[in-house]
């Protein structure tokens, strides 16, 4: 019997949801889902710009959005990592302190963990990503991580994206529509639920009564599914991550045919941070920042500072949210994904990596013998560990900070804004580095190198000399480091500027080799 489902709210989260659901769920054939989005002309996009983490990759390739039309269409350009400013001393003292979050996992030629030699000097007074990997050289000389004849979402570097998120939702719009999915302009001003509390209609203002067997909830905040009719608590962890602001600006470049930088510049400030990335023809800018450490008006002006006189001529845009989620994220008929059922913070860019997930495992979920009870439960099992663990994560880069110059930072070095799990964790990696142990692979976004990446950027300490001696290869851990850095000189002269390759992509797409797809 075919199953119908209806979508409420448009935006990236909507349409990658509807995109994905139609390609798994086969949309367009007579036995499967049939799939309806129902999206208001009123509410409009922010767009301000947005960051991906890698994971986006395999998901626009499993719904066949080409990758020319994704950068082409989407403003997109590639991210390599994010670069850390002055996140972990007080920057009056220590002006030029920085450090990298690569994606690249290793660029090694064998299986040796070089971690434990790294921790023990073996590579010398170099920090940890630029010692395993090539990508940090790569995105200081604002290199891609591509050429223009690797296939689509494949290369040597590991990376994401940057984009105009307005635009993506347009671009995996029309990819789903092409795939079955009916698009309906309307705004829902009433949910009807049924004597056992499902949902029974949605009131359409323009097509009256829609009725489906499953409803996906991405209405945004507002929750209008599965906040405001069907009551699933918010919980809030505005305890632990602070910051609940961001105003932001589109910046034009200086000059036509500026260099891109290929990863998120994530830039500290006395109160929160400042988001940097850079699209075609613009950068996005945005200072998130805690309202109980800042006004308004004090953070607009940090941001015209970072941004400099350029500011004074451009309109900003005022964002308001609060870190936590629902733990309830499916009731009986009703899924919700994306922002209705929560947001933690835009470090690390996490958003659009919820929306994904979600979308993939209802697709494995999906309850087509009618056992919404069952499918729920084990849903909203992962989907909050998810969150707890990405919470964990992100409270990361606040807890390890060493500054002490304003009250966001020392309230953020607190014991009791640190969760227990996440202080328990700390103990352990005192005397040995995260590895594939800590790392739940059915809930954890970001794997045991990512966490190795901010642990040892933010300048934590793990002392391993009590295994010292049990390490038998040091002398093929110092060729493996010097292979690194031969392989770093290597990838200068290889792949082209970013801005060369993103031009090029816009102006004839990327061309087919004989291996590309």
């Amino acid at each position: 019997m075919s199953k119908s489902v209806l979508i409420v709210g448009g935006g990236t989260a909507g349409w990658i949801s509807a995109a994905y659901m139609a390609r798994m769920l086969a949309a367009d054939t007579p036995g499967g889902v049939s799939i309806t989005l129902v999206e208001s002309d009123e509410i409009g996009t922010v767009g301000v710009g947005e960051g991906t983490f890698p994971i986006i990759r395999k998901t626009l390739s499993r719904i066949g959005l080409d990758e020319s039309e994704l950068i082409r269409d989407a403003d997109a350009t590639f991210k390599q990592g994010i670069r850390f400013n002055n996140w972990k001393r007080n920057p009056a003292e220590t002006p030029d302190d920085t450090y990298f979050h690569p994606f690249q996992v290793s660029s090694q030629h064998t299986d040796m963990d070089l971690l434990p030699y790294w921790l023990l000097g073996v590579a010398g007074d170099v920090p940890w990503a630029e010692a395993c990997t090539v990508q940090e050289r790569a995105v200081e000389a604002k290199l891609a991580p591509k050429l223009i004849t690797h296939p689509n979402y494949s290369a040597p570097l590991n990376y994401a994206y940057h984009f105009d998120s307005g635009k993506l939702a347009q671009v995996v719009r029309r990819r789903a529509m092409d795939m079955g999915v009916k698009r309906l302009i309307d705004t829902i001003d009433d949910v009807t639920l049924d004597e056992n509390g499902a949902i029974a209609s949605v009131q359409g203002r323009a097509h009256g009564e829609l009725k489906a067997d499953l409803y996906i909830d991405c209405s945004g905040f507002r929750a209008r599914l599965i906040g405001e009719a069907l009551g699933s608590e918010f919980t809030s962890y505005k305890d632990q991550l602070f910051c609940d602001r961001a105003v932001a600006m589109r910046v034009p470049y200086e000059r036509p045919g500026a260099p891109i930088p290929s990863c998120t510049y994530a830039t500290a400030q006395s109160a929160g941070w400042v988001w940097d990335i850079g699209l075609h023809a613009r950068r996005g800018i945005g200072y998130v920042y805690s309202s109980n450490h800042c006004s308004d008006e004090d953070a607009l002006e940090t941001l015209k500072r970072y941004i400099g006189p350029a500011a004074n001529d451009l309109k900003h845009r005022q964002l308001s949210f609060e870190a936590g989620f629902r733990k309830i994220q499916w009731h009986k008929n009703c899924v919700g994904i994306g922002l209705s059922v929560g947001f933690v913070e835009p470090l690390e860019a996490t958003g659009i990596s919820f929306a994904e997930v979600a979308a993939l495992m209802l697709c494995n979920l999906f309850p087509w013998s009618g056992d919404y009870e069952r499918s729920a439960r084990q849903f909203n099992t992962a989907m909050t560990k998810r969150f707890e663990h990405v919470i964990d994560f992100i409270k990361l880069h606040y807890y390890l900070s060493q500054r002490t110059d304003t009250a966001f930072w020392r309230d953020n070095r607190e014991a009791s804004s640190a969760s227990d799990y996440l202080k328990g964790k700390l103990e352990q990696w005192r005397h040995r580095p995260p590895s594939f142990l800590d790392i739940d692979a059915s809930h954890d976004i970001f794997d045991e190198n990512s966490w190795q990446y901010i642990l040892y950027g933010m300048g934590f300490k793990t002392d391993i000399t009590a295994r010292a001696g049990a390490l038998r290869f040091y002398d093929g851990a110092k060729e493996e480091f010097e292979s690194i850095r031969q392989q770093s000189r290597n990838a200068l002269s290889a792949v082209p500027t970013h801005r060369d390759l993103v031009d090029e992509v816009v102006a004839k797409g990327f061309r087919k080799s004989s291996g590309g797809q």
